[in-house]
């Protein structure tokens, strides 16, 4: 599926907005008293049908989602999102198994936090997400294209393009397509994508990649299932399998 609009370009972390979606009023206290001290605009919702009028009226940079919420579960939050927004979402949950964390990934979040977590911690991963969706990691090239201009990364405007048509992708997807089209054909291991994407800080799995790398197909590839652009190299991880322009 594939979506208008592209990320926006975020200068600094100084009142950037995050919106916190959780039931639990000590969560909304602890973590908006650390945000705003770090200079971030914070709103606040304890269900998931206020959480996403919200987003949607608001845009905030970031959400903070929690899984287990009383209205609506935090899965379909974020998929309602995905099919409107490329905002960036962390997901909070208390099931810590890798199968309830990949399936988080799955349906488009783009970092996950295990409750119960230290604020500390979740600021660190709100300011490493936000980091990546501005694109301050990557090296600055004006424009990379791809098989015969059909696919085109333009690092100055933060924006994909397949066939000419802007492509929403999420921070993590974003992060993932322009690190292996730095040097397309190249194998790329999945603890490698893991720290390029996620951040050296990030202990994570190495399956998060196989999630993110799923959703990325099904808005850049014509037919995800053989895919064209981001090719598996079995016992390796992924490639770019088109060359540059």
């Amino acid at each position: 599926m594939r979506g208008g609009g592209k990320a926006a370009i975020r200068v600094n972390a100084m009142n950037e907005r995050v919106l916190i979606v959780d039931d639990e009023a000590s969560v909304h206290d602890v973590v908006r008293a650390y945000l705003e001290r770090e200079g971030f605009i914070v709103y606040s919702a304890t269900r998931g049908a206020e959480g996403l009028e919200i987003a949607l009226s608001k845009s905030p940079d970031l959400v903070v989602l929690d899984l287990m919420l009383p209205d609506i579960s935090g899965e379909e939050i974020c998929r309602q999102l995905r099919e409107r927004s490329d905002v960036a979402i962390i997901m909070l949950t208390a099931k810590s198994g890798e199968e309830q964390r990949i399936a988080g990934l799955g349906v488009g979040a783009d970092d996950y936090v295990v409750k119960p977590f230290s604020p500390r911690e979740l600021v660190a991963r709100i300011k490493a997400v936000l980091r990546r969706s501005s694109g301050a990691e990557m090296p600055l090239v004006e424009v990379q294209s791809f098989d015969d201009g059909r696919l085109v990364i333009d690092s100055v405007l933060h924006e994909v393009r397949v066939e000419g048509e802007p492509v929403s992708l999420t921070p993590s997807e974003y992060k993932l397509l322009s690190a292996i089209a730095q040097y397309p054909g190249r194998a790329y291991a999945r603890i490698e994508l893991v720290n390029r994407v996620q951040g050296h800080e990030f202990e994570g799995y190495e399956r998060t990649i196989d999630a993110h790398v799923k959703n990325l197909r099904r808005k850049i590839e014509s037919d995800p299932s053989a895919p064209h652009y981001v090719i598996t190299v079995p016992g390796v991880g992924y490639r770019l399998g088109v060359r540059s322009e």
